[in-house]
């Protein structure tokens, strides 16, 4: 089984690129991790690649003197990587046109929100101001414009009476969990397609059952 190539990004923590660790530890998963790229020395997901044994990369972006050089050499290293499709993982910077168009159809992100609703930062306390009763998560193609782009995979939670912004940022991370390695399984099976409409088109889509309601019905 020849398996999708991925380069992934992160900043920090690294908790979704742990969840598409564990996924590529299984030989029968379509996607292997080949590279692993930080724009910060002290990010703990560095950490998690090298217990996996991954190899990883510092490209500290402070180094750079614009954001097109900075991206650039991000490219230059996936590239000689061969990497196939980039997943960012909690990856804090702004990328360039030139980047976005270079890897368009090649890069995906993960956003805690179900975009097209509360886009960018702070999405947590948003929700929560606006009253909304579902919240969640959604992994999407990347295009120039912040948090847009054909939608691939969503996970909903419903919105608690006790929620806070951690809480509910705490029970979303668990669906990004989820639904990271569910997206980049299915890209990697051929079955995700970008139509005129610059809409993602999934091949073999169950039906999903059920209507969710929050508050219940009495």
């Amino acid at each position: 089984m020849t398996r999708l190539r991925l380069g992934v990004l992160i900043s920090g923590r690294g908790s979704n690129l742990q969840a598409l660790i564990e996924a590529t530890a299984d030989p029968t998963y379509p996607a292997e991790i080949v590279q692993v790229i930080s724009n910060r020395p002290d990010a703990a997901g560095l950490t998690r690649a090298e217990a996996a044994g991954l190899p990883s990369l510092i490209v500290d972006h402070t180094a750079f003197p614009d954001r097109p050089a900075f991206d650039r050499e991000m490219t230059q290293a996936l590239e000689e990587a061969s990497v196939e499709l980039v997943c960012l993982a909690g990856f804090m910077r702004l990328l360039s046109d030139e980047f976005v168009d270079h890897w368009r159809d090649r890069m995906i992100n993960i956003h805690p929100s179900l975009l097209p609703a509360f886009k960018g930062l702070e999405v947590q306390e948003r929700v929560l101001a606006r009253g909304a009763r579902f919240a969640g998560c959604t992994v999407h193609y990347v295009r120039k414009e912040m948090d847009t782009g054909p939608i691939i995979a969503q996970a909903a939670v419903p919105v608690r009476a006790d929620d806070t912004a951690d809480s509910l940022a705490a029970r979303i991370l668990e669906q990004e969990h989820r639904i990271y390695p569910l997206a980049v399984r299915l890209i990697a099976e051929g079955r995700v397609s970008i139509d005129a409409g610059d809409r993602a088109r999934i091949a073999d889509w169950p039906t999903v059952p059920g209507v969710l309601l929050n508050p219940p019905e009495a």
